[in-house]
């Protein structure tokens, strides 16, 4: 069986396809972001006034996926901390720290202490966050990464507390930066912390085809060897980037996944047909991933649609609506509006979980008319991978 092992070792070790995936990882920082300058020079303009020891305003960036707003936000922040030391930056995503808890405890062990995992209150950790950042004589720079899957669970009580922070702190002064790819989330924020939090806006469009090309050619020179991509693979994986609202981060995951199906089976250039393979790979993960972290109310939503679907061939919103609301009579939840779920249905629509298409019913009027667009299998694994609750509306 070591046999096996060792096989897959020697595939990796004798690579022909990669010099090294890095440059292809959502996490890699380049040393230049072509088609960004504009969005580029106006974050390192407003940010520039740490070179007086001066708080920069709070800084809100939208952008849907792949449009470059974090990797722009961590070169900016990353090339200016090279050129000053009169401030310190710390990148939070608060969709993996989705919690007040969490967000102020990252703080605070950024700063350099270490704080149970649970078990103190929001405003003991508050406390000890405040005491943590007087002991700084800096500006702090607090990047919170996809903004609104933490509010749209939680609230935006930690988001107020943070702009308000400075009237609290004697030493070291904070300022924040918001990043979201929701791009009305600022208008259902509480009207005081939409007044402090997105003093300066910079707004991330989605990158075209050409543009995309011209990126995927800089990443592939870096992350693979000689002759193994070929221009029109690259425009291939371009265009089809391109067809998803532009997305730059989809682009590079094709690259990589295709370039790993090579490898694994032995080939030393990178074919359409791997791309079509990775494409399919990559849709199903992507499809799991966004159905896993949807608030609660859009999965019982989508749980509805499943439920109905089941012995039906569409659904109207009323009729969603109505199996929704039972749902969340069952286990004692309070529902939200209609007006509320036909929303979510229209962002499930956007992200192609289901199809919302408005038709005629002649004098009954207009309705929408919902449908699955993926595989009732992908949904059902989504919504019930850790969550025990809705597992347990599921086996009803």
């Amino acid at each position: 069986m070591s046999d096996i092992i060792d096989d897959v070792l020697s595939n990796i070790k004798n690579s022909s396809i990669f010099k090294s995936r890095e440059y292809l990882l959502p996490e890699y920082v380049p040393d230049e972001l072509p088609h960004r300058e504009e969005q580029i020079k106006k974050m390192a303009s407003v940010l520039a006034q740490v070179y007086r020891s001066e708080i920069p305003n709070n800084i809100f960036v939208y952008g849907l996926t792949g449009t470059g707003k974090t990797a722009a936000t961590r070169f900016v922040l990353k090339n200016l901390r090279i050129k000053l030391d009169t401030f310190e930056y710390l990148y939070i995503n608060t969709r993996q720290s989705d919690t007040s808890y969490r967000i102020l405890a990252d703080v605070i062990e950024k700063l350099g202490e270490r704080v149970p995992f649970t078990g103190l209150s929001t405003a003991e950790l508050y406390r000890r966050m405040l005491r943590k950042l007087n002991d700084f004589s800096k500006i702090i720079i607090i990047v919170l990464d996809e903004i609104d899957a933490m509010v749209k669970k939680h609230g935006d009580d930690v988001l107020y507390k943070l702009t308000r922070i400075n009237t609290e702190l004697e030493r070291s002064k904070v300022s924040l930066i918001g990043i979201t790819n929701d791009v009305k989330f600022v208008d259902n924020l509480d009207p005081r912390v939409k007044s402090s939090l997105g003093e300066e806006e910079i707004v991330f469009p989605p990158y075209n085809a050409e543009q995309l090309e011209d990126i995927l050619k800089r990443r592939a020179k870096l992350a693979f060897k000689p002759d193994v991509i070929s221009d029109n693979i690259i425009s291939l994986c371009a265009a089809l980037a391109a067809r998803d609202h532009g997305d730059a981060r989809r682009a590079f995951d094709l690259l990589r996944v295709a370039g790993e199906i090579a490898e694994r089976e032995g080939h030393s250039n990178i074919t359409s047909e791997y791309v079509d393979r990775a494409r399919i790979e990559i849709e199903k993960d992507r499809v799991y991933e966004i159905i896993n972290t949807l608030p609660f109310h859009s999965k019982l939503v989508l749980l509805a649609v499943i439920k109905g679907l089941s012995n039906k061939s569409s659904l109207t919103t009323g009729e969603i609506y109505e199996i929704y609301r039972q749902t969340a009579k069952s286990i004692s939840t309070e529902s939200i509006t209609q007006r509320r779920v036909s929303d979510i249905l229209n962002e499930l629509d956007m992200v192609g979980i289901v199809t919302a298409k408005v038709v005629n019913r002649g004098r009954y009027g207009k309705t929408k008319e919902v449908n699955l667009a993926v595989s009732k299998e992908i949904i059902i694994k989504g919504l019930l991978d850790n969550d025990e609750k809705l597992a347990g509306l599921w086996n009803r």
